[in-house]
């Protein structure tokens, strides 16, 4: 086993992850939807953008705090909502919770989390977030939300972009599903904690998911509570207006890690438009494709607030547990806070679009 010390990126962890984990939860993880022409292009948009440095600025100091939503945050990263730790390391969600916590991270939680959100809440005092997926039941929706709330989770992330679920053929070529002793923990009691959380071949519709999910159901879920309210799976500059009209305190740009639809933009390429409509009025926030310092940095020059790092995150939890998931946030914080120096921003603020040359 490499020790984690002699793992450089996060390339590295993701070439170690497959050895730690079964051949079902590799795919899971790891695939997009049909040809996973949008998984690819998260980061090779990335890749494309070239940056423009300044030279001979005292960057002796580096400040990488954000503020968002009244509360400063250690540096721009966060950990995005993904499903199932469990499938890549014993300890699940308890050990990525400890991880962010040691690196000073705040974790978005999942409904789909294979521990519930009180225990996760319990495992550190860290602030954390709660991604919620709309449930058909309104009311088993609402309890989820007030438990939530009553666990001190910060804020809520309602992903808006999942009506059904994609084309994903690693998972159908497996197939996926749950191992043994495996369930989604949130969903005890409600007849969807356990099994596959795919369609028959004759059916789109999946039974964790309501497709009718609509704008006037957005609305009722701002009534319900008072914590700050973000929209996750935003691409179009229309659909954030909206959002931010219908009292979202911030939008989160995510085409699903390319797990949706494919074809789509990548979530770099869609950024600007976004930021530019909503010119401020609410944070806007990114995932998708981040494997560099030097992504983070391209991100906020076009608009972001900050960012969330996904698969990346899972692969140092394969890896190494709590202490892989810290390593890996630390990697990407370290990288970045380089790149800031080397193109002579000293804090983010000093962060603009004339670090990408044009």
């Amino acid at each position: 086993m490499q020790p984690l010390h002699e793992l450089a990126d996060l390339f590295d962890y993701e070439r170690a992850a497959p050895a730690r984990m079964s051949e079902v939860a590799w795919a899971y993880i790891s695939g997009g939807a049909a040809d996973e022409h949008t998984l690819r292009w998260n980061h090779e948009a990335y890749a494309r953008l070239r940056l423009r440095p300044r030279i001979l600025t005292d960057v002796s100091h580096i400040d990488s705090r954000v503020t968002l939503l009244g509360r400063q945050h250690a540096s721009p990263l966060l950990l995005a909502p993904c499903a199932y730790h469990k499938l890549a390391h014993p300890e699940g969600e308890i050990a990525t919770a400890c991880g962010a916590a040691a690196a000073g991270a705040t974790l978005v939680v999942s409904t789909s989390a294979t521990t519930t959100l009180e225990d996760i809440a319990a495992a550190t005092p860290d602030p954390k977030w709660f991604q919620l997926y709309v449930q058909r039941d309104r009311d088993f929706t609402r309890a989820l939300i007030d438990r939530a709330e009553a666990a001190n989770y910060e804020a809520l992330v309602v992903t808006v972009d999942t009506p059904v679920l994609g084309p994903r053929h690693r998972e159908t070529r497996t197939p996926f599903a749950l191992p043994p002793g495996l369930e989604r923990a949130n969903l005890r009691g409600f007849g969807t904690a356990t099994g596959a959380h795919r369609p028959s071949e004759t059916n789109i519709y999946s039974a964790l998911l309501d497709p009718r999910l609509t704008w006037k159901e957005i609305e009722w879920l701002r009534t319900l509570t008072r914590r700050p309210f973000w929209l996750k799976g935003i691409l179009n500059a229309d659909d954030a207006a909206r959002a931010a009209d219908l009292g979202a305190d911030g939008v989160i740009v995510s085409n699903h890690g390319g797990r949706n639809l494919d074809t789509l933009p990548a979530t770099i390429d869609a950024l600007p438009e976004v930021a530019a409509r909503l010119a401020g009025r609410v944070p806007v926030l990114i995932d998708g494709g981040i494997r560099r310092g030097t992504d983070v940095l391209k991100a906020l020059a076009l608009g972001a607030t900050a960012v969330l790092i996904g698969r990346p995150y899972l692969h140092g939890l394969a890896v190494g547990g709590a202490d892989g998931v810290a390593r890996v946030i630390g990697l990407v914080r370290r990288e970045f806070e380089m790149a800031m120096a080397l193109t002579g921003r000293r804090t983010l603020a000093e962060i603009d679009p004339s670090v990408i040359w044009r």
